[in-house]
Formats: structure tokens, sequence, C-alpha cells
């Protein structure tokens, strides 16, 4: 397996425990083991982020890539406010932020790269 591969499965994993454990307590289920899979995942997701490169010459992806960072940052620190705050939703505002930044990161990553290989093609 290439290195882009476990990050990007590394990523996923998180991703998908992150959006469980972030469920869970919404449904009145709050466990401490909960509090510390979200952050594990969330330590996951951020050590992902922080191998993944981009090594072309694009900018705008880098800054892109940047983007999915600052976002896992965010997990983090949603993570970190579970402990800090246990009994309220303020992890939430984090979260939400995070993901869509994740979200947009992820759109605008695969249309720049759509577009850089279509003018490479030209």
């Amino acid at each position: 397996m290439t290195r882009e591969k476990i990050t990007d499965l590394a990523v996923a994993a998180g991703m998908t425990v992150i959006v469980v454990m972030a469920v869970l307590p919404l449904l009145d289920i709050n466990e401490m083991w909960m509090r510390w899979a979200f952050a594990a995942a969330a330590a996951v997701v951020l050590v992902a982020r922080f191998i993944q490169r981009y090594d072309g010459d694009n900018i705008r992806i880098q800054r892109l890539y940047r983007m999915n960072i600052v976002a896992a940052l965010m997990f983090a620190g949603s993570a970190a406010m579970t402990f800090y705050n246990p009994g309220t939703n303020d992890w939430l505002a984090l979260l939400l932020a995070g993901a869509v930044l994740q979200i947009y990161a992820a759109f605008a990553i695969d249309h720049e790269q759509a577009k850089n290989n279509n003018d490479n093609n030209k």
C-alpha cells in the first residue's frame, strides 16, 4: 500500500468514528469512552492530514490541503471541548465548522485537479 492510500483510509476511518461519536450524545447516550474514541479519531485524522502532501505547483491546491489541516485541528479542538465542558454542546460549533471546511476543500480539490488535468491535456 502506498502512503496516499494509507492516509486516505486513516482519514475515512477517523471521520466515520467522529460522525458516530458525534451523533450518540445527541441521542442522550453520553459515556466517557465515547469522548476518548472521538478524541482518538480526531487525532488519527489530524496525523493523517499532516502526512498528506500535495507535490504539484498549484498554489490553490496547496492551500486547500492546508485547509484540511485546519479542519482536522477543529476536530481536535472539538474533542478537547468534550472533556473541558462535558455537559454542554459547545463542541458542536467546532465540529460543524471543521465539517464545512472539510466538505468545501474536498470538492474544491477535485475541481482544481480536474482543471489542472484539462490544462495539461491541451
